[in-house]
């Protein structure tokens, strides 16, 4: 008996954490032994859910799953194919999700890191597996330890779709903050080499939209002919809040298309620049053209050299190549007016 609690354990099991919530939505922490004899004894399971979140990385929970899940073969193979487009639908009475999210990053790096989180919704359990730690999976277990109650297995997915938005918006705000800056930086003109991360942050955010946008639709068709197995009192907030993560992701374009902008004008100014750069060195070489030419033929060391023999040569030839470099000059910055 000992070794069939170790074997459970949630440490060893691959089993993050698990919930039982009663009729009112208390969750209360249970253990892989308890979720598998409540799930047996269906005269227990009157208005009542669990919630099971495995680690996929676990070689015990890919066990667990595939004995006791019969969508693990189709879970196992999303996650090992890493990220890709979410997807819901409708499997034997079951709601499947394919949904991504931000990865929790440990090490704080530059660049925004997401993973596939996997989800299966029925009447009286919800089973999520993931490969990596996520925000917004984090943020609904900070929820469930806090108290709050959860009426249904689809006010768990309501919560995770808050959540994510949430992260979305978090995210949205810190680029925004670091485009002001650059967009300070750009005004007073000490732009300096920030304008790389210009590029970075819109990747990421383009990466983002590539990966969430097919989310809100997505829910939005199945929320046209919701599965009767599930019950119907939680889809019209599930809609509300689809909405409101439709709306972020609309946000998330718009400062995708400021970042735009503020490229296109930080090329215009590079460019600019260097137009004044070229500018200046054309008619530094202009100028000195004739100083050149007849530095070059004076230098020859032949005979017939003009003003050889005059004591004001020297001057006169001065006075000719200022003459030509201020005639040349003029037409140059004349031409440029122009």
């Amino acid at each position: 008996m000992t070794l069939a609690v170790s074997l459970f354990a949630q440490g060893q099991s691959g089993l993050i954490c698990g919930y039982l919530f009663d009729a009112q939505g208390q969750g209360r922490a249970m253990d892989l032994l308890e979720a598998s004899h409540w799930l047996g004894d269906t005269a227990t399971q009157d208005g009542a859910f669990v919630w099971l979140h495995f680690n996929a990385a676990n070689v015990a929970a890919e066990k667990w799953l595939l004995a006791h899940l019969p969508l693990a073969d189709h879970c196992f193979e999303t996650l090992r194919e890493g990220v890709r487009s979410t997807r819901l639908e409708v499997v034997d009475q079951a709601l499947v999700a394919v949904v991504n999210d931000v990865v929790y990053d440990f090490a704080q790096r530059e660049s925004l890191q997401v993973a596939t989180l996997w989800m299966s919704v029925e009447r009286h359990r919800v089973i999520s597996v993931r490969m990596q730690p996520l925000r917004a999976i984090d943020r609904l277990r900070i929820a469930v330890k806090a108290g709050e109650e959860f009426a249904s297995p689809l006010s768990l997915v309501d919560h995770l779709l808050r959540d994510q938005a949430d992260e979305l918006i978090a995210i949205l705000r810190e680029a925004a903050t670091k485009v002001d800056a650059i967009e300070d930086r750009l005004l007073a003109g000490r732009l300096g080499r920030r304008r790389v991360q210009l590029g970075a942050l819109r990747r990421n955010l383009l990466r983002l939209q590539r990966l969430l946008a097919p989310e809100p639709a997505a829910i939005f068709r199945l929320l046209s002919r919701p599965p009767r197995s599930l019950g119907v009192q939680d889809w019209e907030e599930l809609r509300h809040s689809t909405e409101e993560f439709s709306l972020v992701l609309r946000d998330l374009v718009a400062q995708q298309e400021r970042i735009k902008l503020l490229q296109e004008e930080i090329a215009a100014s590079l460019e600019e620049r260097t137009g004044r750069t070229l500018f200046v060195l054309t008619a530094v070489t202009v100028v000195a053209l004739p100083m050149n030419v007849i530095a070059g033929l004076f230098g020859m060391n032949v005979g017939g050299i003009p003003f050889a023999d005059d004591k004001a040569g020297f001057w006169t030839m001065v006075a000719v190549v200022l003459l030509a470099s201020a005639v040349l000059a003029w037409l140059l910055f004349r031409r440029r007016d122009d």
